[in-house]
């Protein structure tokens, strides 16, 4: 019978051949997924026999991955600053470059304000604005989204964090869902970016894979911050930060300025691109 180690070798040399980036981390990942263990168990058990059940399930997952599924979508999970966000096949899986966002917001909303009321746009499996609100216990948090599909992405998150008190959940395009009547300090999103002519270019687990509504950012990838931009300042009464792709931090920028934000200013990366734009609202205005 085979062993763990010879499964995961196998696993591995599947998952290389299929141009896969990482292929030893992603078999210790679907293994420990199929059998229902961490990782460091794997090591402590590399003789354990692997039964034909177990291997007909790894199998089927691999095969998935072996398309090029992303691999939170077969796993159901992905990590984000912190959080383990459950992820929906359908959702846009979380990236690392995301992290950003949410560390230029925590660094500009003072830790003091109780509450702070925040808008997350175009929320996705809700990752951005509930990492915000996990790590800020006075945020009141909006999750916005067009997406269905998101939106209960989000909803799960929201229960499995315990976030139910501070989060509301609403349906519908850019800050539109929020009664007027209702504040909002700060909008933080990270919208579709990519320029249409791009994404068929892309990644296969992003070209094939993921959701075009939360990709396709129109013929230069700035059809959103058009509007949300100008929107964002009409409504929030501190400030926006947003996400934004390789090279479009001048045109955001300017966007900013001519909608009236003051003190802008961009975040980089851990690639030292340029990541998040954000600006503050003029007092009194």
């Amino acid at each position: 019978m085979l062993t763990l180690v010879d499964v995961l070798t196998r696993t591995e040399r599947f998952l290389r051949e299929r141009g896969i980036d990482s292929p030893r981390l992603e078999a210790e990942l679907l293994l420990s997924h199929a059998l229902g263990m961490e990782r460091l168990q794997l090591y402590l058990a590399w003789d354990r026999p692997v039964a034909e059940s177990e291997r007909e399930a790894l199998r089927e997952l691999v095969a998935r991955r072996g398309k090029r599924e992303p691999l939170a979508w077969i796993t159901g999970h992905a990590g984000f600053h912190a959080l383990d966000l459950v992820v929906h096949p359908g959702v846009l899986v979380p990236r690392p470059d995301t992290e950003t966002l949410v560390d230029a917001a925590l660094k500009w909303i003072p830790a003091h304000d109780d509450p702070v009321y925040v808008a997350d746009v175009g929320c996705g499996t809700g990752a951005v604005g509930l990492a915000i609100a996990k790590a800020h216990a006075g945020v009141k948090l909006w999750a916005i989204d067009v997406s269905a599909e998101a939106l209960a992405n989000t909803r799960e998150n929201v229960e499995k964090l315990g976030l139910q008190d501070r989060v509301a959940v609403r349906h519908g395009p850019f800050l539109d869902p929020i009664p007027q009547n209702r504040p909002v300090e700060w909008v933080v999103s990270n919208p579709p970016y990519i320029a249409r002519r791009e994404i068929d270019g892309l990644m296969p687990e992003v070209a094939r894979w993921e959701p075009r509504l939360a990709l396709d950012g129109g013929p230069d990838g700035l059809d959103v911050y058009r509007e949300l931009v100008p929107r964002a300042f009409k409504r929030a009464t501190r400030g926006l930060l947003l996400e934004i792709g390789k090279g479009q931090g001048p045109r955001v920028i300017e966007l900013m300025h001519r909608a009236g934000f003051t003190d802008v200013a961009t975040f980089p990366d851990l690639a030292g691109i340029t990541r998040v734009v954000g600006g503050l609202v003029p007092e009194g205005r």
